[in-house]
């Protein structure tokens, strides 16, 4: 087994006051020769996006776009025509494929949003454009971890990639192994809150660490945890 260990504070890190934000990999005016990507994963931001602010409509292509909200609510608009308001229990994915225009914006006046966005390097690239979303709640993620994100769209929403996305709300005790879908595959895990023990390696709130070269990690909760579980294939 190999692993990465990712401290919270060692992510790369912007405040431009409308967005404070955290970089898992490299992103924007953040580069760090080390931190590229995890395999097929190229991007974890972690954002808040102040009171009526956003990103405006801007373009991207060949990339698997994946939006969690924490908190708030958060306004889509894409050039294949959705426009949505996703909250907190909801997971968006886009897929950018040959090329598309879309913007995200804070929907509220009262309230900064908080979400994660993770893009993932697609299998193929230059697919027709396609937009997916699910809602979910914590009780369907308490004390298991619930797959949000699959290759077939028969568990979460659909993904052009042999990559998993799990999210669990786990009580402190909880125990349990990850099993990779397949050889070749890695795992990112990052604590969203609470402490839990990845690979024998201790996470506390937005530490995390990437695993590769074995075919089960063992997760343990501690203080009760939110897991983010982010399995891709190292080579694609």
């Amino acid at each position: 087994m190999n692993s990465v260990f990712h401290p919270s504070d060692s992510r790369g890190h912007a405040n431009h006051g409308w967005l404070n934000t955290y970089h898992s990999f490299s992103f924007a005016s953040w580069h760090n020769p080390e931190r590229m990507h995890f395999g097929a994963l190229r991007v974890l931001n972690d954002d808040a996006v102040g009171r009526n602010a956003g990103f405006g409509t801007h373009p991207h292509e060949n990339m698997e776009i994946v939006s969690i909200p924490l908190s708030g609510s958060l306004e889509h608009r894409d050039s294949m025509g959705n426009a949505t308001v996703i909250r907190e229990g909801d997971i968006q994915i886009m897929s950018a494929g040959n090329g598309i225009m879309h913007s995200e914006k804070n929907h509220s006046s009262a309230e900064e949003v908080h979400f994660l966005q993770i893009w993932v390097f697609p299998n193929e690239r230059n697919l027709s454009p396609s937009y997916g979303q699910i809602t979910t709640s914590r009780e369907k993620q308490m004390n298991k971890l619930q797959c949000v994100v699959s290759p077939d769209g028969r568990e979460g929403v659909q993904i052009h990639q042999r990559a998993w996305i799990c999210m669990g709300h786990l009580s402190s005790g909880w125990r349990d192994n990850y099993a990779m879908h397949d050889e070749g595959q890695g795992l990112y895990v990052m604590v969203l809150d609470g402490e839990a023990v990845v690979g024998g390696q201790t996470l506390l709130r937005r530490d995390a660490i990437g695993i590769w070269d074995t075919q089960n990690v063992q997760i343990e909760s501690r203080q009760n945890a939110h897991i983010l579980a982010i399995e891709v294939p190292m080579q694609w």
